[in-house]
């Protein structure tokens, strides 16, 4: 962990907050949500010092002010790194088929993008809310191991262990991983990741995080749930349960999958959770999702209704998804 001085600390010769280093990849859709992830981090760690380092394709100019006004009111750095599309060019085929931006390639980047600042950072997917202190991940000696993941669900676990033959019988979630970056680089992931997609990429699934799985096996250390507590809003939404249950203490909660709880559509209590932070961040004047975005959306939240018992809104839904889908 590095420890940086702001300006009226060092002319005092008083010690700085510690100073902590976050990634995340995004495109500029995800810039709303990241920055709720963001402001959820910080009301949440008083006492820590932020580096948040955003890698993405493009940066329109509206984030980029409010980046800087982030800076401004809570005292925390920013660093925009533009990535070249022309670096992912060749996994194409895994993100044009299927919901996947090419930004999740990004993260292969983060190491060597950040190795001159930190030898330690964190990646977060930009569908996280963080709900309590980060001191004990920060204080979390990782010096033996090349990163610090979660599992993924059980069933995920089985499914991908038996497509992919881990024999470790372990596979995480790559929506948060504690990068040990000099590690990271002595034992080239980044290249042996790449070189996994290109070769074997036709039996993954999850593409890059697949090829991590592979990559890392033996070689990553796995901690506990809270620090990637997966959390699925379409299996609460198919039974009509609309209350944000957790199990055990969540630190950060991942909202994996297809429905987001920026929708406003889902009725949801995750959109409370959500709101608070939202409303804290520079993109608070951008509004949440009042009604579904896809045609995706648009079919999940007609069989959501149809689970209400709400039959006409239900059809008329699902209307609008034939209408998007087939485009007539």
């Amino acid at each position: 962990m590095s420890i940086l001085l702001d300006d009226d600390a060092a002319r005092r010769g008083v010690s700085a907050k510690p100073s902590f280093h976050v990634a995340f990849c995004v495109d500029n859709h995800y810039f709303r949500s990241m920055g709720a992830t963001i402001t959820s981090l910080i009301a949440n760690n008083r006492d820590v010092h932020f580096v948040f380092h955003i890698f993405a394709f493009s940066v329109a100019d509206e984030h980029r002010h409010r980046l800087r006004e982030l800076e401004e009111k809570f005292g925390v750095n920013t660093k925009i790194h533009i990535v070249d599309p022309a670096v992912f060019q060749e996994f194409s085929r895994f993100t044009q088929s299927s919901y996947y931006s090419p930004s999740i390639f990004s993260r292969l980047l983060i190491p060597a993008m950040v190795r001159q600042e930190t030898n330690r950072v964190l990646y977060l997917d930009a569908d996280i809310l963080c709900v309590g202190s980060i001191a004990e991940l920060m204080a979390m000696d990782i010096g033996d191991t090349i990163a610090a993941v979660v599992p993924d669900a059980e069933a995920t676990t089985r499914r991908r262990c038996a497509e992919l033959q881990l024999k470790q019988q372990q596979y995480f979630n790559s929506g948060v991983m504690y990068m040990n970056v000099d590690l990271w680089m002595a034992n080239k992931i980044t290249e042996r990741t790449i070189d996994a997609l290109l070769t074997q990429g036709n039996q993954f699934r999850f593409p890059d995080q697949d090829a991590l799985n592979v990559v890392l096996e033996g070689r990553a250390r796995f901690i506990d749930k809270k620090w990637n507590y997966l959390y699925g809003l379409v299996g609460d939404l198919e039974r009509d349960q609309r209350k944000l249950q957790l199990e055990g203490d969540a630190v950060f909660i991942h909202f994996a999958g297809a429905v987001k709880p920026w929708g406003n559509w889902t009725l949801h209590d995750s959109r409370n959770l959500f709101s608070r932070f939202h409303a804290m961040s520079p993109w608070a004047d951008m509004p949440m999702d009042e009604v579904p975005k896809n045609y995706k959306e648009m079919r999940m939240h007609s069989r959501f209704l149809l689970r209400r018992r709400e039959v006409a809104a239900s059809l008329w839904w699902y209307w609008n998804y034939m209408r998007a889908k087939f485009r007539f």
